[in-house]
């Protein structure tokens, strides 16, 4: 006689939630029996304070604000989690001959979408080209043995393109360091899962339609795709969410660091997969920089797994990589 397992012995699974990076966090976790959920949810909101206590350019005491402020010629050690994220970008930025370039922070700035107070109208061409003399990855030095970064003078460093990707996968180690196998982070719109539901079913999400209604991807409606997490990470990129308008037209927040301009193709939105959410926060900053031509190209060329949301003629486009394919498949 088979027995089955009575449902109230089913883990259920736990929600938790809190606020991070100027955005909002969410944790789905099957927890092990005993596990007391509120220590859990402390430890996570101390695991993304920290990364956002050292990677943030809202906090002036942060590590990143103190480097971006350090007086010119000088090395300054940073805490080893923000060395990492500062070394991780300035990789992607290297591989894209700086169309990834965490360095355009004083161009963000600029264009009002810092810390600094919004624009009401787009800076001037003398401005532009002003700031840019700041602007070049290739001015910042890293040393590993000592997580040591040069500050050449002038440089101010702008993570938030990977600290929230950061933030997912450090959360996501926390979580296995307290021995849940199964859950599914979300920060501020990237998300990565390992295991499953307890009925055995995979995590799965759905990459939101640009000028979705709010709410659409906890209804599952309104979606692009849906897809499955097990053991990776997704980072969408919308061109759609942060902008203003002027003079009739309307400036995104993702900032070519190239021309000094805000990006003015069609990329409604990018979706990325990948091992690692660090790895694909920037690769959606990338592929929206270079559009969808040579952004493609350069994901085909890598194996990528992209998905782009463009803006057609006939409303809007899909197009995505076989790499993206395969996974929409899996």
């Amino acid at each position: 006689m088979h027995v089955g397992t009575p449902p109230s012995a089913i883990p259920a699974v736990q929600v938790m939630h809190g606020h991070t990076m100027g955005t909002t966090w969410t944790v789905r976790a099957v927890l092990p029996a005993g596990s007391a959920a509120q220590a859990l949810q402390d430890g996570i909101q101390a695991t993304l304070d920290l990364v956002d206590g050292q990677m943030s350019t809202y906090q002036p005491h942060s590590a990143l604000s103190r480097f971006n402020a350090a007086p010119a010629g000088t090395w300054q050690r940073l805490p080893a989690e923000c060395f990492e994220v500062i070394a991780h970008a300035l990789k992607v930025a290297r591989a894209s001959d700086g169309a990834y370039d965490p360095t355009v922070g004083p161009l963000v700035n600029l264009w009002g979408f810092g810390p600094d107070a919004p624009r009401r109208e787009p800076p001037s061409e003398q401005a532009i080209a002003a700031v840019r003399e700041r602007v070049g990855w290739w001015k910042v030095e890293v040393d590993a043995s000592i997580h040591g970064v040069f500050q050449p003078g002038g440089i101010y460093l702008d993570l938030s393109s990977v600290a929230k990707g950061y933030g997912v996968d450090r959360v996501g180690r926390y979580l296995d360091s307290m021995g849940v196998a199964s859950w599914l982070v979300e920060v501020g719109g990237e998300l990565k899962g390992k295991g499953t539901k307890p009925d055995g079913s995979p995590w799965r999400i759905g990459i939101e339609r640009p000028g979705a209604a709010a709410g659409a991807v906890e209804r599952m409606d309104q979606l692009s795709q849906v897809l499955t997490l097990r053991n990776r990470a997704i980072a969408t990129s919308g061109n759609y969410r942060r902008t203003f308008a002027a003079s009739g037209m309307s400036f995104s927040h993702h900032i070519d660091p190239r021309s000094g301009w805000p990006v003015a193709h069609a990329v409604a939105s990018v979706s990325v997969l990948a091992d690692e959410a660090m790895q694909a926060d920037p690769i959606g900053t990338l592929m929206t920089v270079l559009g969808p031509e040579q952004g493609l190209a350069f994901a085909r060329q890598r194996g990528l797994a992209v998905l782009l949301i463009l803006h057609g003629e006939h409303g809007l486009e899909e197009r995505l990589t076989p790499a993206f394919a395969e996974a929409l498949a899996s």
